[in-house]
């Protein structure tokens, strides 16, 4: 018998010595391809960290294995393995959870460590009497009832509100017939954004085959959309002979190349023909950060998604094109957009996003989150069926004002929404702050004398008191919550010195630091965002002769900031009328429930349907005059 780590095996070149042994792989997750190499062995993956006295879980390997995926197996005698989210609950079979591990294995504690202690070591809500070691490893179950290793929970990613595991977009990678090995990481575009890119070593087989760059990005896309949420589908490919190493045998990150042209799904290139393709060539490029665009290309193959969508409405709107989100969303290929294009040289209504331009009802206006996002729209809609035109409301300009109120920033959109519609009845849809905005504006009409007949609320909570923290604190935690997949040390030294300093010295330490780009400065945006956070926290809502559909999430959501300060949760964000019921009777309020949290009733997609299903029954059933 023999325990090896994978490296020194995956290094060596005569492994047949090894065919009568019994060999236990530990420490790293070996290959699938390493484990078929080193047949007849009889093959033992193990699992465990250290402070479960080294082993946890173990797999023995079936004979003639021939799948992509190495599972860490079951419990060892004596062990108990859990699967939990962020509230320690065990996640349903199948999903992603953080690792526990509990039983006779599990260490008293770190010597000399109490606080790290108390937090890595916990009573177990399951068994009395046991402690479990939280391991920070996420995994999940395999229908046989195996565990599959899904990498380390600081490996997470946050990109434009999703929290994603790499590390399960590898997994899936790595089950295509043309990939041997795979890894997954977060880098930023051109414009500093966060964008997920794929980097695979093609298997021995396929490497011989004629696949482009393209055409390789294009059956790795398609593979991996098949399989996980488009927020996880990466927007580059980049092939690679060798995954880059340290000399301790780990991935070297640094060492991985900024993807080009070829590792984008395209069509071969042909240039764009006429102005308006011209045009939208030159603004996709540089919204999506590719040398150049030919008129086959898709938007969304070259890694666009609804953020970049909005920032090409709005670009375009600039330019004098007038053309929806619906019209993105139908036809993603430059020649086939162009085609839809309409030419405005002055845009009715500056700022104004128009997701979908016809229906028989009166339309509904989108108002954008107190972070100024208005990207949740275009996902929502596509699943909604509501017969209305939709429109995205524009984020004020901040600077027109001086010490905005909320009711000032209300009134500088009422001109766009009158442009549309120039009289009542209004309908209004608000998601998160945002909603509070919506509910500003509706008091805005009525004192205009005009009617408001819809007011759809998505997990819009009204807050009993002011918040115990500054508009400038409150946006500390916004920054913080970008960073939430940082390591414990740096989280913490970054929270630590928010706390005394400024917005623009809190994105310069984190520059400092590697958290953020050098050249990514969003100081701007978050000025706006504490504008609006010091108007929400004056604003006092009113009592207003309208109903209100308040869409609420079911399960509560803690921020990672929150947690640190062990805050609790205001009743409030717990009630399905979310403190309306303080400014309005109860008869007004319609209640439903969503399943997720504040973010994931939104970014995860199956939650989404249910909000757009529910959403689109109510609003098809509301007065329309």
């Amino acid at each position: 018998h023999a325990t090896l780590p994978p490296a020194l095996l995956q290094g060596s070149q005569k492994l047949e010595g090894l065919g009568s042994q019994v060999l236990i792989l530990a420490g790293e997750l070996p290959k699938a391809e390493l484990i078929r190499s080193l047949a007849p062995a009889s093959i033992v993956n193990a699992y465990g960290p250290t402070e479960a006295t080294v082993c946890a879980a173990t797999w023995s390997c079936p004979d003639e294995f021939d799948g992509a995926i190495v599972p860490i197996g079951r419990p060892i005698a004596n062990t108990r393995v859990y699967l939990l989210d962020g509230h320690g609950a065990p996640v349903p079979f199948g999903a992603v959870g953080e690792l526990y591990v509990g039983g006779a294995g599990v260490a008293r504690g770190y010597l000399n460590r109490p606080e790290l202690t108390a937090e890595r070591f916990i009573a177990s809500p399951f068994v009395d009497g046991d402690r479990l070691y939280k391991t920070g490893d996420l995994a999940r179950y395999l229908p046989d009832g195996n565990l599959e290793f899904l990498g380390r929970n600081d490996d997470q990613v946050k990109i434009r509100g999703f929290r994603i595991e790499p590390g399960e977009i590898a997994a899936r990678l790595c089950e295509h017939p043309l990939v041997r090995e795979a890894v997954v990481v977060a880098q930023p575009d051109r414009a500093g954004e966060k964008r997920l890119v794929g980097y695979v070593v093609c298997a021995l087989g396929a490497q011989s085959e004629e696949l482009d760059g393209a055409d390789l990005a294009g059956a790795l896309r398609a593979h991996v959309a098949a399989r996980l949420p488009d927020y996880m589908v990466p927007a580059a490919f980049v092939r690679l002979a060798a995954l880059p190493l340290t000399v301790n045998g780990k991935l070297d990150r640094k060492a991985l190349p900024a993807p080009a042209d070829e590792a984008y799904a395209r069509s071969a290139y042909e240039a764009p023909q006429g102005e308006i393709e011209t045009a939208l060539a030159e603004i996709w490029a540089e919204l999506l950060g590719v040398e150049r665009v030919g008129r086959h290309d898709d938007f969304f193959e070259l890694g666009g998604h609804s953020l970049l969508a909005v920032r090409l409405l709005s670009r375009a709107l600039d330019a004098g094109f007038k053309f929806t989100a619906a019209d993105l969303f139908q036809a993603p290929v430059l020649k086939e957009l162009a085609l839809k294009v309409h030419l405005e040289p002055q845009p009715s209504s500056p700022g104004v996003i128009c997701v979908r331009a016809t229906g028989s009802q009166p339309p509904l206006f989108f108002v954008p989150t107190g972070l100024g996002d208005c990207s949740y729209i275009l996902n929502l809609v596509e699943e909604m069926d509501a017969d209305c035109p939709i429109y995205g409301l524009p984020w004020p300009s901040f600077s027109e004002v001086c010490s905005p109120t909320l009711e000032a920033i209300a009134s500088q959109v009422i001109p766009a929404i009158r442009k549309i519609q120039s009289h009542g009845p209004y309908r209004f849809a608000g998601y998160s702050s945002g909603g509070i905005l919506a509910y500003a504006i509706a008091e805005h009409l009525l004192s205009l004398s005009e009617t408001v007949s819809f007011m759809a609320f998505i997990d819009v909570t009204l807050p009993a008191k002011p918040a115990g923290m500054t508009p400038t604190q409150m946006v500390s935690e916004v920054v913080l919550e970008t960073l939430e997949s940082l390591e414990d040390e740096h989280f913490k030294l970054l929270k630590r010195f928010a706390e005394h300093s400024s917005i623009p010295r809190l994105l310069e330490k984190a520059q400092q630091i590697g958290a953020i780009p050098p050249d990514h400065n969003d100081a701007l945006m978050y000025e706006r965002i504490e504008q609006f956070q010091r108007a929400l926290q004056l604003y006092r809502a009113p009592s207003l002769p309208i109903e209100i559909h308040q869409f609420y999430a079911t399960v509560s959501s803690v921020s990672r900031c929150a947690r640190l300060d062990k805050r609790s949760i205001a009743p409030e964000r717990s009630s399905p009328m979310r403190g309306w019921d303080r400014v309005l009777s109860a008869a007004a309020i319609d209640t439903t429930p969503i399943p997720g949290n504040h973010a994931t009733i939104m970014n995860t997609p199956e939650n989404r349907k249910v909000l757009a299903c529910s959403l689109s029954r109510v609003l098809n059933s509301s007065p329309t005059k």
